[in-house]
């Protein structure tokens, strides 16, 4: 069976009907606490119906598979019960539906207690004022639309969730707090990331702000990808996972003598962290993933109270996110000890804590805003994100940056950079930079970064490799001499055209600016007012 991804035109279209179904009974930013479960429900029931036909194939008969099945559920990584199964869901009649939807999800929640306050969050037969928030009728549209599409492992990207929550949150939930520094990250994106840091049997992975896990996944995939063996109907006990790159219906497994990664992350968002916990259960992966404020409130320590370091990590942090300079400048972790970023700007507060929690030899890919890596430059007096680029370039912690095409991630049409830190760099005294604007498929709505792109970046970065017009490999003297601008464009042009600053990167700085104006300001009323003297 050949692999179907649903693209971004046919997920939009297919949520957008799904909410246009409860529209009116639901206020729009509740349309994904509706739609939400019920596609982790169904994608649930997918892949476990994949299992039990695989069983089938195995024993010649899927009849006799499920009767093995419910007579022991441990055959199968997890255990949908009759009456929550989508394919009995999806052809009851209105009559009762919320009641049977709840009792679904509760019914799940109770056979694999994983999910317990994950999937059970919703109760479809809600009322307010004596009135059903959703009526029976409204949510049998909703299940018909939503039964459009399968989701098994095969037919869907591994964060189809993360994807289509994304969508609901542009679409319905601007406005409640979301900051448009929030980006999903593209699939072949975290793809290549997760090539790059290559991660080996048994490793620690640690993505501090996971989202819904979609990066943690990639590098469990490639790790399935490398050292996983084909097979036609595994064993269900085993970890049935899909790469990322396959074209057919083979799936790979990790055999039992090869460690699997151990997977950890941290979520500020209720709903994001609910569908981390969601993805790690489809995927087997036994994660340990926290809810709450990384930046504040780091929940991975050691007994001595500092914080706990992992082999790799992998990120996208919210872009240009705000932070109060307090928070640097009392951190109890000692985590930022290359200089306290400006307010307007925690792009290098995140690396900062990044590098804290990376072990001794370890390395890390994190996506940032473009003008991370060249704000500052060029600028005459002091600028806190380019001190801090200064700082890491002179300790010879940065091994590569990659500049993105334009309009990959869903929200903005930004390009975002992928920094590489390593602390323990094959190739000391340089850095690789690759200009992959023009590594791109124009689509519609969205440009498409494919498999062939990804495999040229990491031939690149495997083989420390310059190509005109696509990489170079400078020293930290070319860099300094450049003022610590690390953007791949500034090294690597593919027209001749000035870049332009971003009007994104020009309103952090001028904020920044500000800042510093004000701090000034401050220190020099305080030497006026030690004088008796009033500015």
């Amino acid at each position: 069976m050949t692999e179907k991804h649903l693209d971004i035109s046919t997920l939009e279209s297919w949520l957008w009907d799904a909410a246009c179904k409860i529209r009116g009974p639901v206020d729009a930013p509740k349309y994904k606490d509706y739609i939400l479960p019920l596609i982790f429900l169904k994608r649930l029931s997918n892949v476990f119906a994949d299992e039990v036909q695989g069983l089938g194939e195995e024993y010649g008969d899927v009849d006799v598979a499920q009767q093995l099945v419910e007579a022991d559920h441990s055959l199968v990584r997890f255990y949908i019960p009759p009456k929550a199964r989508w394919s009995y869901l999806a052809q009851l009649s209105p009559v009762g539906l919320g009641e049977s939807l709840t009792d679904a999800v509760r019914a799940v929640s109770r056979e694999n207690p994983r999910l317990a306050g994950v999937i059970d969050v919703t109760d479809y037969n809600a009322t307010t004022a004596g009135q059903r928030i959703v009526s029976d009728p409204h949510l049998h549209e909703l299940v018909q639309v939503l039964n459009k599409h399968r989701l098994g492992l095969r037919d869907v990207e591994p964060d189809i969730l993360g994807r289509a929550y994304e969508y609901l949150l542009r679409k319905f939930a601007e406005g409640q707090g979301q900051s448009a520094g929030e980006f999903y990250t593209p699939r072949m994106v975290g793809v290549l990331m997760s090539k790059i840091l290559a991660p080996n049997p048994g490793m620690t992975v640690y993505d501090p702000a996971c989202g819904s896990g979609g990066l943690l996944i990639k590098c469990h995939l490639e790790l399935v990808e490398k050292y996983g063996v084909p097979t036609p109907n595994p064993s269900l006990k085993e970890i049935p996972t899909p790469s990322p790159s396959q074209k057919g219906g083979e799936r790979k497994v990790l055999p039992s003598t090869v460690a699997p990664l151990q997977v950890f992350g941290q979520e500020i968002n209720p709903t994001t962290f609910a569908m981390s916990r969601m993805n790690a259960f489809i995927h087997d992966i036994e994660a340990d993933i926290a809810l709450g404020d990384t930046m504040r409130t780091p929940r991975f320590t050691q007994a001595d109270g500092s914080l706990r370091q992992f082999d790799l990590v992998t990120a996208n942090p919210m872009w240009n996110q705000n932070f109060p300079t307090e928070l640097y400048e009392n951190d109890p972790f000692e985590r930022f000890t290359k200089g306290i970023p400006p307010g307007s700007s925690a792009d290098w507060g995140w690396v900062q804590h990044m590098m804290a929690s990376l072990a001794p030899n370890g390395r890390m890919a994190v996506v940032l805003d473009t003008g991370s890596v060249s704000r500052g430059s060029g600028n005459v007096g002091s600028n806190r994100e380019r001190d801090i680029r200064k700082a890491y370039v002179e300790s010879d912690q940065i091994e590569a940056v990659f500049l993105m095409p334009e309009n990959l991630f869903y929200n903005t049409t930004a390009p975002g950079i992928i920094m590489v830190l390593n602390k323990d760099k094959k190739h000391s005294g340089e850095i690789l930079l690759v200009n992959a604007s023009q590594l791109f498929v124009k689509g519609r709505p969205k440009n498409e970064f494919t498999e062939d792109h990804v495999e040229k970046i990491v031939a690149l970065f495997n083989e420390w490799e310059a190509e005109e017009e696509v990489s170079k490999i400078v020293s930290i003297e070319e860099v300094t001499k450049n003022d610590y601008n690390l953007s791949p464009s500034r090294y690597v042009s593919t027209n001749d055209e000035e870049p332009v600053l971003p009007l994104e990167d020009a309103m952090v700085l001028l904020e920044e600016a500000e800042e510093e104006r004000a701090e000034a300001d401050e220190a020099l009323n305080a030497i006026l007012s030690k004088l008796g003297l009033k500015k």
